[in-house]
């Protein structure tokens, strides 16, 4: 196996713990802190893998997701944000159609943000985003990330229905 597909599961598989974390957190503050995480490796991870449109989309992922923890995402900040994004991410794009995912993601993810006060409903969002993500990183064989997104959307799922429960 190549040196750079291993750096880039290493990475990824440290993306996806972040995510793990955040899943279970209760507050949206402690939610985004484990969110940060994981954008950071996940701009490693795409770094490592080659995949320009996944750096760029994360590298913008990461500002909205320092304000969202800090909670200083404005509706322009989100505004400015998703537009910067879809712009860049289609900019850089080197994987064809499948690279639109990662911007599709993170400017859906970016509104969701926005617009959800709870931890609940970001879950919900949660789904969508690692569902998008997983299909990409199929497709950059970026394989712990996949596996490991897709045990989270189940694991994300029992903590909605835990969460409906109470």
């Amino acid at each position: 196996m190549h040196t750079y597909l291993i750096v880039g599961n290493i990475f990824s598989f440290l993306a996806s713990l972040c995510t793990a974390v955040s899943v279970v957190k209760k507050s949206k503050t402690d939610f985004m802190y484990w969110q940060v995480g994981n954008t950071i490796f996940a701009i490693l991870t795409n770094a490592a893998l080659f995949s320009y449109s996944g750096i760029t989309t994360n590298s913008v992922s990461l500002i909205r997701n320092v304000l969202a923890y800090k909670k200083k995402l404005s509706l322009i900040a989100t505004l400015l944000i998703g537009a910067t994004s879809i712009s860049l991410g289609f900019l850089f794009n080197n994987r064809g159609l499948i690279g639109i995912l990662p911007v599709l993601s993170s400017a859906g993810y970016t509104l969701c943000i926005y617009l959800t006060k709870n931890e609940q409903q970001l879950r919900y969002a949660l789904i969508v985003d690692l569902s998008f993500w997983a299909t990409y990183y199929l497709y950059i064989r970026g394989y712990p990330s996949v596996i490991t997104y897709m045990i989270l959307n189940i694991w994300t799922m029992i903590q909605i229905y835990r969460n409906r429960k109470k």
